[in-house]
This record gives structure tokens, sequence and C-alpha cells, in this order.
């Protein structure tokens, strides 16, 4: 139940033209009758990532509180794993399918979704095979995680594709009945292993994944369609001009967060992740707006940039600030509250650490809410290279900027580097939508 990626349509063919041709997600291009069941489309939409992303927050104040730093730290090693690979299943599997694949039911979508969820299938058993063996010579709390989460990556790799396909054919209302069902259930199975005392870093992660592959079969019986193996070499051939670039841009940012968290752990202690995790999910709830708003920055760039070319600039800028706004407000909403004894009803011995490192977090995420606002106007004007370049260079930012952080000052210097890195990175964007904007508006001027 990870918030979904933004993937920008753009192929070797089409990628002057992206800004006309908006993925499954997108709701710009629809004919004015169709505004409002398109409207209603995006409800749900943004209903799916609502019960998605809160229930991942749920499930990680559970977890917080009923283990402490150590253990949620190793806990927290594995979810972003998770995280990656569920970023490689996309960029291979559903990225591409959105944009390709994405209308009726027809018989040919239907063999692109059998193509597709076998490709995700796979990648979480190749996955799967690598987290098992780095798992058996890992330490006990963090190695059972891997091992556990080894065991369950195909199921959850499975289930992430399912609720791409739904909205890849206009059919949201079943990815919030699919996401529903698994966050329900993870929430029951942690919540008996946390009443018999039988919670720890493996049985969390089995519990998480469990109910996962649980939503994978029912993702079978809503779609009654069986992912065929022998066609996922052929799809990804296929889209390997798309799924590359998808690919390598949907695990810039993944992995560098992975390696963050990584180092953070060996150059501080597993506490020292759990706290910064801590910090980070109380941010958690405002992320179930920020990732809503994002399904619609592109699409609705792009209907900006076919209407009024030269308003896109203004768009992108107040699009970005009202997320930033956002962040603050929130942020500023949880240093008010929660210290009146709510923080260690929410996250036990955790709650004090986490509130010295919020400041920091909040700072971030408020830069980032700029930075979104420039990249959908980047994407929308379809500069695929300079998306791909800002993408690459933020992460390397992330990650230097959190790990020399983490070296410095431990828990609080990763965050306060992470939220530097990401202001640079909102600049970066903006100045390459200033050259993309430039450079559309000299293709549009030039004589056809």
């Amino acid at each position: 139940m990870t918030e979904p990626l933004v993937a920008e349509d753009v192929d070797s063919r089409s990628e002057a033209r992206s800004s006309a041709h908006v993925s499954g997600r997108s709701v710009a291009a629809a004919p004015s009758g169709a505004v409002a069941h398109v409207a209603r489309r995006l409800g749900w939409g943004v209903i799916d990532q609502g019960v998605s992303s809160l229930g991942n927050f749920a499930m990680g104040l559970l977890v917080a509180r009923s283990l402490g730093p150590e253990l949620f730290g190793a806990f927290t090693l594995a979810y972003v794993t998770y995280g990656v690979v569920l970023n490689a299943s996309r960029g291979l599997a559903t990225d591409p399918l959105l944009v390709r694949h994405s209308g009726a039911q027809t018989t040919e979508w239907r063999r692109a979704v059998a193509a597709a969820t076998a490709t995700a299938w796979l990648v979480g058993v190749v996955a799967g095979a690598v987290c098992l063996v780095v798992g058996l010579v890992l330490p006990h709390e963090v190695g059972w995680g891997f091992v556990a989460l080894g065991v369950v990556l195909p199921g959850l790799m499975l289930q992430d594709s399912w609720r791409f396909a739904f909205f890849s054919v206009g059919r949201p209302v079943k990815a919030v009945v699919n996401d529903g069902v698994w966050a329900l259930l993870q929430l029951a199975i942690l919540g008996a292993l946390f009443a018999t005392d039988t919670a720890s870093v493996a049985t969390c992660i089995l519990s998480f994944g469990g109910a996962g592959l649980a939503s994978a079969a029912l993702g079978l019986v809503q779609t009654r369609i069986r992912p065929r193996m022998s066609s996922a070499p052929r799809f990804v051939r296929a889209n390997l001009d798309l799924g590359g670039r998808y690919l390598v841009e949907n695990l810039a940012i993944s992995g560098a967060r992975q390696v963050r968290f990584v180092l953070l752990g060996g150059i501080v202690s597993l506490g020292a992740v759990g706290e910064v995790r801590a910090a980070e999910m109380l941010m958690g709830p405002f992320l179930v707006i920020l990732m809503g708003m994002s399904q619609v920055a592109v699409p609705e760039a792009a209907h900006v940039l076919r209407a009024a070319p030269q308003r896109l600039g203004r768009f992108c800028l107040a699009f970005g600030s009202l997320q930033a706004l956002a962040a603050a407000v929130w942020g500023a909403l949880m240093l008010v509250v929660l210290p009146w004894r709510l923080g260690d009803v929410l996250l036990g011995s955790l709650w004090h650490p986490a509130a010295t490192l919020l400041p920091w977090v909040i700072a971030g995420m408020v830069a980032g809410g700029f930075e979104i606002g420039a990249a959908a106007g980047v994407r929308a004007l379809g500069a695929a290279r300079r998306s791909l370049r800002a993408q690459l260079i933020y992460s390397f930012l992330y990650l230097t900027g959190g790990t020399m952080g983490a070296w410095l000052d431990g828990a609080r210097g990763t965050c306060i580097g992470v939220a530097i890195a990401t202001a640079i990175g909102a600049g970066l964007w903006w100045y390459q939508l200033q050259r993309a904007r430039a450079e559309h508006a000299m293709k549009t001027a030039a004589p056809r």
C-alpha cells in the first residue's frame, strides 16, 4: 500500500506530444461531457490513496509502539527495501501498462494485464530470493526480517499490480475494495500478535505481507485474469523503452532512501533508524493529501499547457505553494497537539526522540511540496531527459546529505541533511522547468 508514483507518458515517438496524452491516471484529456464521470473516478482514486496511506500509517504506529526503537529500526530496513522492490516492479510492469494499455476492457487489455501482473510477480520472486539470501547472513532481528520479506514479496508485488490494472481501465472502486481488505486484514493480524505478545520484526513483516497476499488472491477473483508467466519476458522487451527509463527513475530516490537508512544504522544505530522513521510517520496523514494531489498534478499541468502555455509556471508555483503550505500547517499541528500526551499514546518510547527530529522532517516536506509543483510541469512538457536528470541529481543530493548528516550529528544530522538536499533539489527542478518551458516555446514558435 505504498503511495503510487506519477509516471509521465513519454516514449521515443511521443515525447513532443506527451502533454496531449496522459496515462490512465489522467483526467485532463477527458471530453467535456465526461467531466463529472472523470471527477468521480478521480475521487475514488484519491480515496484509494487515502485507504492505502492510512492503513500503512496505522500499521506503522502499532509496530513502532510495540517493538521500540531498535526493533522498529530493524523493521524499517525491511520495509524500506519493500519500497525499493515495489518501485522496480512499477517501473517494469505497471507504469508501461498505464501508459500503453489504459482504456476499455478489451482482449488486448486483458493480455497486457496478464503479462504485467506476471512481470510484477517475477520481480517479487527474484527480489525475494535475494532477500532470503541476504537475511541469512545479517544479524538476528534484521536478518529474520529480510527472510520474512523474501517470503512475502511475490504476493505484495502481485497485489500492487492489480490495483494499477483497475486504474488503467477506470475501475478505481475495485482498487479501493482490494486495498481496504488488505488494510483491515493486516491490522487484525497485527492486533492479534500484540494481544498475544508474539510480535517480532519477522511476524510483523509476515502479517503485512500475508494480508497483501490475500488481497492479491482477491484481485484474481475481481479481474478473472490469470498472470501469464510466459508473457512476461515479451512484455518487458516490448516496453523496454518506457520501462527501462521508469525503472531508473523509480529506483533513484527509493534506492537512495534505502541506502541512507542502512548507512544510518551502521554509522549510528538501529535505534536511530527507528527514531527517524517514527518522525516521518507523524507526517503520514498529510502524505495522503500530498499523494492524492500528486495524482492530478501532471494531467492538470498538461491541461494548463494546452489551454494557456504562458500560465504553466504560475500554475506549478501555486500548486507547489499549496502543498508546501499544507505540509507546514500539518507539521505545526503535530508540534502543538502531540506534546499533550498524544505523542506518548501513539508512539510510546519513540515519541520524545521523534519529536526532536520532527521540525527538520517538516522542513524537508515543505521543500518537497515546491519540488512536486515543478516536477509536474517538467513531466507535462514531456521533458523526459530533464526529468530523469533532475531525479538522479536529487537522489545523489538526498543520499549525500542524509549520510553526511548522520556522520556529523546522528539522527538529527541525517534529517537536517535531507531537508537541505530537498531544498536544493527543489531549486534544481525549478531550473529544469524553466529550461523545458523555453524549449517548448521555441518548438511551438518554429515554422512548420
